[in-house]
């Protein structure tokens, strides 16, 4: 079994890389953001919590997210890999998601990071919040707010990776298709 996290602030194309790569290489595509958006359109205890946290910026605490991620993959033990989007986003989660990972004899195999500069994640975000409507991406502050909780919280996870050899940053700027090639390449050197 193949496991990869994708690694990137926010607007950095991870969700839409995700979706190409799970698909490239039969990998099962786990977001995070997917599941609060679905359970907060449901209006579920969930998606209330989860919408609480999202429309200020924040995280949703590590717990929540922890037992989310291992119910997922629980639910789907046919699955050939996962591509982790969104998840991990704390050295906490990042430790969680090992432990599960050993317990059924599996492991992290490579953690892709998007590089894309700021000024380009906060345009790119905004124009996401025009065309889908978005809550967390329609405010500047809420968007630099994500932008600073992630360079505090996830940039961490940069050096827990690379303690590991697992860390392989890849150029998020240019083309979608592009950006896809580059990720794929590095997938192929580990995979």
């Amino acid at each position: 079994m193949f496991n990869i996290v994708l690694f990137g602030a926010p607007g950095a194309g991870k969700g839409t890389q995700a979706v190409m790569i799970a698909e490239r290489f039969s990998l099962m595509h786990l977001s995070t953001g997917d599941i609060f958006r679905k359970e907060i359109a449901a209006g579920s205890e969930l998606g209330k919590l989860a919408q609480k946290y999202t429309d200020s910026g924040e995280f949703v605490p590590d717990n929540v997210v922890i037992d989310i991620i291992r119910s997922q993959m629980e639910q789907n033990p046919q699955a050939k890999g996962f591509i982790f989007d969104g998840f991990p986003r704390t050295i906490a989660q990042a430790e969680a998601l090992d432990k599960m990972m050993e317990k059924h004899g599996l492991r992290i195999a490579a953690v892709l990071a998007l590089e894309v500069e700021t000024e380009e994640l906060v345009k790119r975000l905004q124009i996401r919040g025009e065309s889908s409507g978005r809550a967390d991406d329609m405010s500047i502050d809420v968007i630099r707010n994500r932008i600073e909780v992630y360079n505090q919280k996830t940039k961490p996870l940069i050096d827990y990776y690379s303690s590991q050899n697992k860390f392989h940053p890849v150029d998020g700027i240019g083309e979608i298709s592009e950006i896809s090639e580059r990720l794929c390449a590095t997938i192929n050197t580990i995979y």
